[in-house]
């Protein structure tokens, strides 16, 4: 446990000054007018350092299963949320997706910015159906630029054990958007913690699920979706439990 702890804080130092150095990039943009797509690029290079110290640091890498499962189109991609590394590799694993995220992210120093400015598809969960509107709109907008979109359904962290459940409005962006969806699992929970001193080494699994074409009735895609990732997961928790 010592060993985790003195890692943790290790990476946590690294994180802090690798995160400085973009700060330097702010003005840059700025004064050219924050070109979102060099922005997206300064953007996946920062996750690019970020995995780097996980992995020579911490000692913790991954492994995709099923990449090629992934539509040709931009899609709606959902993923289960276990911990803070999936919101940061998937802007590596899908390169220029807009991550649905909540509004307080954007009080991040930094990376609120550079959020801001990529831009993501930032909600205020607090304004209800206004939330809802504006994350169709933006969707929309991802869309048609060519970027895929990615949102956590379940809304917030969850524990590997526990059953899918999806919060509203996912049912909305799959019935407007009429696109495929890509669900996609990851077991990052048992190598990063809610604790900033739980990371620890291992290889998270990033595993593609089959799309869920476009054109179901809403209430029959969340009960196939959910299924469907339920099913992959507990495969997921089984695969890790006999590795180790």
């Amino acid at each position: 446990m010592h060993q985790i702890k003195v890692k943790s804080h290790l990476f946590d130092g690294f994180l802090a000054g690798w995160t400085a150095c973009f700060a330097l990039g702010v003005p840059v943009f700025w004064l050219f007018g924050s070109p979102p797509t060099a922005i997206r690029s300064a953007t996946r290079l920062w996750v690019h350092g970020v995995l780097f110290g996980l992995k020579h640091i911490v000692g913790l890498n991954y492994v995709e299963k099923g990449r090629d499962l992934i539509p040709t189109e931009p899609c709606l991609i959902v993923c289960n949320h276990q911990s803070t590394w999936e919101t940061l590799a998937f802007l590596v694993l899908f390169p220029d997706v807009a991550i649905v995220a909540k509004q307080e992210l954007l009080r991040i120093p930094i990376i609120g910015w550079y959020m801001r400015k990529s831009p993501m598809i930032i909600i205020d969960r607090e304004s209800g159906s206004k939330a809802l509107k504006a994350m169709l709109n933006q969707s929309r907008e991802a869309l048609a630029s060519g970027r895929s979109v990615l949102i956590f359904p379940e809304g917030t962290r969850m524990d590997g054990r526990e059953p899918i459940r999806f919060k509203r409005g996912i049912e909305l962006l799959y019935s407007k958007l009429g696109t495929p969806v890509l669900p996609v699992l990851v077991n990052s929970g048992k190598f990063w913690g809610p604790s900033p001193q739980s990371k620890r080494s291992g290889k998270v699994t990033v595993l593609y699920s089959s799309p869920i074409p476009s054109g179901m009735p809403a209430e029959q895609f969340i009960r196939k979706a959910e299924e469907q990732m339920e099913a992959d997961l507990s495969i997921l928790n089984e695969l890790t439990d006999n590795i180790r």
